[in-house]
């Protein structure tokens, strides 16, 4: 959904001023699916719409629902490249996980997303309509979406500049109305992008996917690592921390004999405690397995990881996948048809 492009239909047709808050509303308020729906502009205008921003552009396939209330929906943008969006239900509370890209191009092992290579980045107009459609579905369980993570496929650090605007669109007051330290972004550790985050005003949330206390693992899991190891992340937070003042969330994968041993929680609380003193929380995430040499964590050895972290006064939360009964990891859905839209991208005519 172009909202741009639907502001300039208007100043194109010499609409007057009201008609933007109309449309606006309609879109980020009132949840239309089709401009039939946005009864308070006339017809002429709304076909005019209708050609040139389409309320929805992305295809919906697959859609699964999980017993514990997630709803997974994979989607194709127009020139055909996959993505996924996730719909989580906390208690009466819903929370809605976006895509800033299809594929990555990161390639972290535990991430089912890497084994997609990347297509492209999405643009805000295509995280909006993300984010309209679990809106839609939440508001059919009688629900409001709470809370954004911008978690899904890619890296959103990758693509600051449509990520920021998307986020100043679900933060407008006068559209969807979403409170800015109820959308949070996760990097995988892409430094200039925390630093270019740190200069906002907006005040967001930061998440990072750590997942290994030391260069080596991490590495192995996580190949951006090799790029910004861990001495130029930690002094990239130190940065974002001295300038905004916010705490960051760490997060951290529990995976089964690779980096849930007792030492290896002293190692990351010493990391913390040295970096980012009282100013995390760390997030410990039961994986829910998308790698064939990958499990999730034995529940002894996750409760003893968390014993050490309590002892080294590390805030934590253990938080278990969602919808571990359907595709809701991150990529598992989308993986098929990705490849095949690249190559016809590749392969496409150049524009006359």
């Amino acid at each position: 959904m172009d909202l741009e492009a639907a502001y300039a239909v208007l100043a194109e047709r010499g609409a007057p001023a009201y008609r933007v808050e109309q449309v606006r509303h309609a879109v980020t308020r009132d949840l239309i699916v089709d401009w039939d729906e946005a009864t308070t502009l006339p017809k002429d205008l709304r076909n005019a719409l209708a050609a040139a921003a389409p309320v929805r552009e992305l295809v919906l396939g697959d859609l699964q629902e999980s017993a514990d209330g997630t709803v997974k929906a994979r989607f194709e943008t127009a020139d055909g490249f996959p993505l996924e969006t996730v719909l989580m239900r906390h208690g009466d509370r819903h929370a809605v996980c976006l895509s800033s890209q299809s594929g990555c191009a990161l390639a972290c092992a535990f991430c089912a997303t890497g084994a997609m290579g990347f297509g492209r980045s999405l643009t805000r107009g295509e995280i909006l309509e993300q984010l309209l459609w679990a809106a839609r579905t939440a508001q059919g369980r009688g629900a409001r979406i709470r809370n954004v993570v911008m978690m899904g496929m890619g890296e959103p650090l990758q693509n600051l500049a449509e990520v920021l605007a998307f986020c100043g669109l679900a933060n407008d007051p006068e559209g969807f109305g979403l409170g800015a330290r109820s959308i949070a972004i996760s990097t995988a550790g892409w430094v200039p992008g925390i630093d270019a985050l740190a200069a906002q005003t907006l005040q967001l949330k930061l998440a990072i996917s750590l997942h290994a206390p030391d260069d080596a693992l991490r590495e192995r899991l996580m190949p951006v690592n090799r790029r910004y190891p861990l001495a130029d992340l930690m002094a990239a937070l130190k940065r974002y921390r001295a300038a905004t003042r916010r705490r960051v969330y760490v997060e951290y994968l529990l995976l089964d004999q690779v980096n849930d041993r007792t030492e290896q929680a002293d190692r990351l609380a010493d990391l913390l405690h040295e970096h980012l003193p009282g100013a995390c929380h760390v997030n410990l995430i039961w994986y829910n397995p998308t790698a064939a040499d990958l499990e999730a964590s034995d529940p002894d050895r996750v409760r003893r990881f968390r014993e050490v972290l309590d002892r080294r006064r590390i805030p934590q939360t253990l938080r278990r996948s969602k919808g571990s009964d359907i595709d809701a990891a991150c990529g598992q859905l989308a993986v098929r048809g990705a490849r095949e839209a690249r190559a016809a991208r590749r392969t496409a005519p150049e524009p006359a």
